[in-house]
């Protein structure tokens, strides 16, 4: 599977202490809207979002489409063919959160792995 970009979305009690926290360890603001509570933060190829009222627990992120600086890419599997391999697979895996199979636009699932962490396949980009 090409799962896309890779971050990590963390939940925080306030988000601008997080951001003078993490900017002071060398990430810079690369996009979000603090006023909705919402922050991305990029180091080199790292990317962490952070996330004030917004979910309970951090999220490993993945994103098919991206490339690891946000571009899109030409070639990627879509959220719902990634969606369709881990309901036909042998693994014991509840998608909490579908995506419509029969859609074509950006979408999302989400999961939880088997110790209880929460993944979620988050496409910005048009199936191709």
């Amino acid at each position: 599977m090409k799962l896309g970009a890779f971050s990590i979305s963390l939940a925080v009690k306030d988000i601008q202490k997080s951001i003078d926290f993490y900017t002071h360890l060398g990430f810079e603001v690369g996009g979000g809207d603090i006023d909705q509570g919402w922050c991305i933060l990029r180091s080199d190829t790292t990317t962490i979002g952070l996330f004030q009222g917004m979910f309970e627990h951090n999220i490993l992120t993945f994103n098919p489409g991206w490339a690891q600086d946000a571009t899109s890419l030409d070639e990627f599997e879509d959220v719902r063919s990634i969606q369709a391999r881990l309901e036909a697979s042998d693994l014991d895996v509840e998608i909490l959160e579908r995506a419509d199979p029969e859609g074509d636009g950006p979408a999302h699932i989400v999961l939880h792995d088997p110790d209880n962490n929460v993944i979620m396949f988050d496409q910005h980009v048009p199936k191709k």
